[in-house]
């Protein structure tokens, strides 16, 4: 019988992915817990904006009739979106350009 990976196990594939904290790589514990806190905060914020963008444009498009209204909600769901997309990346952003500084 073969196997094609006798050892190891998820994690050594997950690992290998998911980016290691770059410059903050000397931070303690806690630091990290409270960068990842505010960064969750962050996005939850943005996911926010893009939900009332949503809102705004349903309500403005049907409700009220109003393409100004309707045109903000557009630009909020961008916002909050574009804003969850750039949080999301950033280990990863840092990692790159730290990794490209050294």
């Amino acid at each position: 019988m073969f196997v094609a990976a006798p050892k190891g196990d998820i994690n050594t594939i997950i690992g290998g992915i998911a980016p290691d904290w770059g410059p903050f790589g000397s931070l303690g514990n806690e630091a990290r817990v409270m960068i990842e806190v505010v960064m969750a905060v962050a996005i939850l914020l943005c996911l926010a904006i893009a939900i009332w963008g949503a809102a705004k444009q349903r309500i403005g498009a049907t409700a009220l009739r109003d393409t100004f209204s309707a045109e903000q909600g557009k630009g909020l769901i961008i916002a909050g979106l574009t804003g969850v997309f750039i949080i999301g990346s950033l280990g990863t952003l840092f990692t790159i350009v730290y990794g490209m500084a050294v």
